[in-house]
């Protein structure tokens, strides 16, 4: 019985059909490796570009750090004293006047400044950008930063640096409910305004570990404990804080009755205060032997957290300084 071949005639195919068969089987075979190997390179030169994008991005965002640090610290540099002198060995400026300014008598009574006085380390920053609420730092980590504030959008330095430049670590933003104070506790605030009872800071959780990044080690015990230390200076004193709880929490809906750390800026009763400080207390990962009282002042550090739905992870410390 005659076999039946593969366009369904009888007999054998000819040669020339079985050739041109066989060039379109390997055309297409060429054509599918042409394009995958298209779709390799060009996903290799997207991850490549995109990783040196990052790369870039981060080291911007480290060179833009360094950068308002070095205006910081520049400021803190003792000034050096120059002065020229005659052949007789004196001030060419007069001795009389050098030895008056150096031996002034000291008034009796201090007089407070009329208005609160931004600290020299600060007023260089300040005046680059007015958005500038205070600086915070802990030492033994990478949180040394300047903190923001707007209150007309709280989310506006959420992707933007100090200078207002596309950056996807944003800025440490202070609440908009939160008020930093003017003027110093030495006077009693009386030269500007008084601080709210809460300062709430709020980071982004970057992988890299920047801003609140590796906020999340508090979580331990004994990293809490080597870090107790939180410095925030508003741009008219040095404060520090000392670590009073370490909790895991939530973003809520406005309708849960439930406690919401985020909410509490202004302890006006003590009653007021006593709910927070015994929620904060109960929650603690930890007992950090810190105590608080009607009257204190306290700042909160708060991030993003994954446990949860808009999970928050918050570090609170109390103020010594």
């Amino acid at each position: 019985m005659k076999q039946r071949n593969n366009d369904g005639k009888g007999g054998h195919v000819p040669l020339f059909l079985q050739k041109n068969r066989e060039k379109k089987g390997d055309r297409k075979q060429e054509l599918l490796h042409l394009l995958c190997v298209m779709v390799f390179a060009g996903t290799a030169i997207w991850l490549g570009g995109y990783g040196i994008f990052n790369i870039w991005r981060n080291m911007r965002a480290y060179r833009t750090q360094e950068n308002l640090q070095a205006i910081r610290n520049e400021a803190d540099a003792p000034a050096q004293f120059e002065m020229q002198y005659g052949g007789n060995g004196l001030p060419i400026a007069g001795i009389d006047a050098f030895l008056d300014d150096l031996f002034q008598e000291w008034p009796v009574t201090e007089q407070r400044p009329a208005e609160p006085e931004i600290m020299p380390r600060y007023q260089s920053l300040y005046d680059l950008n007015h958005d500038m609420a205070g600086w915070l730092s802990i030492e033994g980590t990478v949180i040394d930063y300047p903190v923001m504030q707007t209150p007309e959008d709280e989310n506006y330095y959420l992707n933007l640096d100090f200078y207002g430049q596309p950056d996807k670590n944003g800025c440490l933003i202070l609440d908009t409910d939160s008020e930093a104070g003017t003027g110093t506790k030495d006077h009693g605030y009386t030269d500007g305004n008084l601080p709210s009872t809460n300062l709430i800071i709020h980071g982004h959780t970057m992988k890299s570990g920047d801003m609140f990044g590796n906020l999340k080690l508090y979580a331990d015990e004994e990293y809490g404990k080597e870090h107790r230390k939180i410095c925030f200076d508003s741009l008219y004193e040095e404060r520090a804080y000392e670590l009073i709880a370490v909790f895991y929490s939530q973003v809520y809906y406005e309708k849960d009755e439930v406690f919401k750390y985020y909410k509490f800026f202004q302890a006006d009763t003590e009653e007021e205060f006593r709910d927070w400080y015994g929620n904060i207390k109960a929650m603690s990962l930890y007992d950090t032997g810190v105590r608080a009282e009607f009257g204190d002042e306290f700042i909160t550090l708060s991030c993003c957290s994954y446990q949860v739905e808009d999970g928050r992870f918050v570090v609170v410390g109390k103020r010594i300084e």
